[in-house]
């Protein structure tokens, strides 16, 4: 007499292992890997993300520098003049620890805002679209009209409003960025409550935040991962637009956008090494997590496919 434990096991002999059952997830999971390491961008892209992030955190460990107080003594130094490599800014900052702090910054926000924001649209986008009927109209249309307003136009009015810091940007990004991820986990979702094991589960007495939980998000998980990363290219680029405006953490905190202000204005005047290393670190941060968003698009469409 077959058990319960078997039942729920389709394709597992009566005495073969619990264990084995798990072998074909351990297969995609693995399939999807392989896939992720034959694409060669998605490889640069996550050399580049470790690389800057490298140099960031683990950078002012080797290389000292006194991002706090001005030294006027030392202003526009070009690179290479008095042992700054990347020369020195208006107020004597030295501009290698100043893109060192400033990174810091940014993919810190980057990071926790585009989490923040995955977090927060995928329960959303999960309850409504399983819940169906007038609750999905009713949270859709919410998402609809936050979405017909410019998202930069809401973190400009937010950010003059309050004042700016690495918590408050990560909160002012994060509440207006799950918007997307809504929309996406709430398409999954739609499809994933019609299959037949949330329909069982739903018929066995589950409730709809079990299902939710342990049957829609787990298998929304593609798209959740995949878009988290294009969340977090968008919310360093969110903080690199505040700080351009003038939005941005006030000094002497510092990110790649302020940098990047800063050195426009300086640029005219010929000190053209305040402009390019943040610039080139926005654009390189920026296509390193799209190049991973590519990868694990690809990886976890094979498992999708394969499975």
């Amino acid at each position: 007499m077959t058990t319960l434990s078997q039942a729920v096991r389709p394709g597992t002999a009566p005495d073969q292992p619990a264990d084995a059952a798990e072998a074909p997830v351990r297969g995609l999971w693995r399939q999807g890997l392989v896939v992720f390491c034959e694409n060669r961008l998605a490889l640069v892209g996550l050399g580049l993300f470790v690389l800057l992030a490298g140099i960031c955190f683990l950078g002012p460990l080797f290389y000292h520098t006194d991002q706090v107080h001005t030294d006027l003594t030392a202003v526009h130094l070009a690179p290479g003049e008095q042992g700054n490599p990347l020369g020195t800014d208006g107020v004597g900052y030295d501009q290698l620890g100043r893109l060192m702090l400033g990174g810091q910054t940014s993919i810190i926000v980057g990071l926790a805002a585009g989490i923040l924001a995955t977090a927060l649209g995928t329960l959303w986008g999960a309850v409504a679209g399983f819940v169906g009927g007038w609750a999905d109209s009713a949270m859709m249309r919410v998402v609809d009209a936050m979405m017909s307003i410019p998202s930069l136009f809401l973190f400009m009015l937010l950010a003059a409003i309050v004042t700016p810091s690495v918590s408050m940007l990560i909160l002012i990004i994060g509440a207006f960025a799950w918007l997307g991820p809504a929309r996406l986990v709430r398409g999954e979702a739609l499809t994933l409550r019609s299959r037949e094991y949330v329909q069982a589960m739903r018929a066995m007495g589950g409730t709809g935040g079990r299902a939710v939980r342990r049957h829609i998000v787990p298998n929304a998980i593609g798209t959740v991962i995949v878009n988290a990363t294009f969340q977090v290219a968008d919310a360093i680029l969110y903080v690199a637009y505040l700080s351009f405006l003038g939005l941005g953490v006030p000094p002497p905190a510092a990110n790649w956008g302020g940098m990047l202000s800063d050195g426009l204005a300086d640029t005219y005047s010929g000190h053209w090494w305040l402009l390019y290393p943040p610039g080139i670190a926005i654009i390189l941060i920026v296509l390193a997590f799209n190049f991973i968003g590519d990868g694990l698009r690809d990886a976890f469409e094979v498992r999708l496919r394969r499975r």
